[in-house]
């Protein structure tokens, strides 16, 4: 069998010796240029399976050879060696096209493991396709799509935009299947849902007696994610100090464990997703700019589902299939009318909601079949209604609530007036918790504790 044919390409030689042994063993045939020039005749003569490049060459730099390579040999992964520490060149080579980025002095671990994941993308073992995609015919669906697979043979920093509802872990899934990641883990963690105290245990581990309660050492998901994909679902609900940490570990590739001296690296490709706008949350000074930009090498927006109504009747009859399929509901059929209703509603939920409307239109329906009056929409259009405030508009569902009793003790008469703004904007949402919190004004976390303390189920 041929063995794989890697291009170094360095103006120091012995950088390039160094290189081309580590590949030897791993059994990669390598071929050396020091310039542009040279780099590009070869690849006019040679069909590689890996590229390695300096950004500074004698006659331009590294970036240059990813555009051409990008143009003229667009299967070809392509990975830069950069200076340590200088994340805006790896950031402008990963926008380029790069596969990767390893930083000088060359971690050889971190070389192998580049390498590795470059030899499985480039012989087509990764392009088997996913199990999981997102359902839709419309020119907004197939857009999606085609990036997601674009995406998918890059390791950078994907971050990944749109409402709640929409799909973003979905599309988090199908970057991990269809990338050359797709053996290893692919491990999703809501930001939102963890509690503050325990975040950085969670992320990054910690050692036994690190802390009360620290009775054995734990592996954070960082590490857990090894070989495969970290997903941070709602991003922006992170603390400011655990920004800090996470900026570090995305950069350094290591993490270091609560009460542990020394760093460990991890290989994992990171993805971030979140409903909310990050750069907005980065002028009012919630999110650090600098990871900010370093998450967001490359956006993937997932469109709400009332920008492709289109799409509806198959996301639809794809929806019931599953619920009879699994068992969840009996099988039934859509009547001509309750379809027309489903493309005329906004869905503010999203795909989520569609799902929701469906299963409890399946669940009551007579006759295995469902009709408009079944579904349970409401009677006007959200998105036909006059543009109005988050807060006002809650304020008038709060206030359609008789208000408590004026002979309550002035905590019970608070907790109550709090109760009923709550369950007003669950009721808005269509108890989307997510959504909910965004038309309140508090973060997830909070939303959650007010609920518990509340007692709202």
């Amino acid at each position: 069998m041929t063995r794989p044919l890697a291009l170094i390409v360095d103006d120091e030689p012995d950088i390039c010796e160094l290189l081309g042994l580590t590949l030897e063993r791993m059994e990669i045939d390598t071929q050396a240029a020091h310039d542009l020039a040279e780099a590009r005749n070869l690849l006019g003569r040679h069909r590689f399976h890996l590229c390695l490049t300096d950004m500074r060459l004698p006659d331009g730099d590294g970036i240059d050879l990813v555009r051409h390579i990008q143009s003229h040999h667009p299967d070809l992964p392509t990975a830069v060696i950069t200076a340590h520490g200088n994340m805006e060149t790896a950031i402008e080579a990963l926008k380029a096209g790069a596969f990767d980025f390893v930083s000088k002095p060359i971690d050889l671990q971190a070389l192998r493991d580049l390498a590795g994941s470059a030899l499985r993308l480039s012989d087509g073992d990764a392009r088997r396709g996913s199990r999981l995609t997102l359902i839709g015919d419309s020119a907004q669906m197939d857009r999606t799509r085609a990036l997601i697979a674009k995406l998918a043979r890059s390791q950078a920093p994907v971050y990944i935009s749109g409402e709640s509802g929409t799909g973003k872990e979905l599309a988090a899934r199908m970057i991990h299947d269809l990338g050359p990641r797709a053996e290893g883990p692919f491990i999703a963690v809501n930001c939102g849902a963890i509690p503050a105290e325990l975040m950085e245990s969670e992320l990054f581990g910690h050692r036994k007696g690190s802390f009360t309660g620290a009775v054995r050492d734990k592996t954070g998901l960082f590490q857990a994610a090894n070989g495969g994909t970290l997903l941070l679902d709602e991003v922006g609900e992170l603390p400011l100090l655990l920004q800090v940490k996470l900026l570090r570990a995305i950069q350094e590739k290591a993490v270091r464990p609560v009460g542990s001296e020394r760093e460990q690296r991890f290989d994992a490709r990171i993805l971030s997703a979140t409903h909310k706008d990050l750069a907005k949350l980065v002028a009012d000074g919630t999110f650090r700019q600098d990871l900010f930009y370093r998450i967001n090498v490359i956006e993937l927006p997932v469109p709400p589902l009332r920008e492709h109504p289109d799409d509806i009747p198959q996301l639809a009859g794809h929806i019931l299939e599953r619920l009879a399929g699994d068992g969840i509901t009996p099988p039934v059929i859509l009547a001509a009318d309750a379809l027309e209703a489903l493309k005329g509603y906004a869905y503010p939920g999203n795909v989520r909601e569609l799902e929701n409307v469906l299963e409890r239109a399946a669940a009551l329906c007579d006759a295995q079949t469902i009709r408009k009056g079944d579904l349970g929409l409401p009677d006007s259009d959200p998105a036909a209604a006059p543009t109005q405030t988050a807060a006002a508009a809650v304020g008038r569902r709060a206030d359609d609530a008789p208000p408590p009793p004026d002979d309550l003790p002035l905590p019970k008469y608070l907790e109550a007036i709090e109760r009923q703004r709550i369950v007003a904007a669950l009721e808005k949402t269509r108890w989307n918790r997510t959504a909910a919190a965004e038309l309140l004004g508090v973060s997830f976390r909070t939303l959650r504790y007010r609920l518990k303390k509340l007692e709202i189920e």
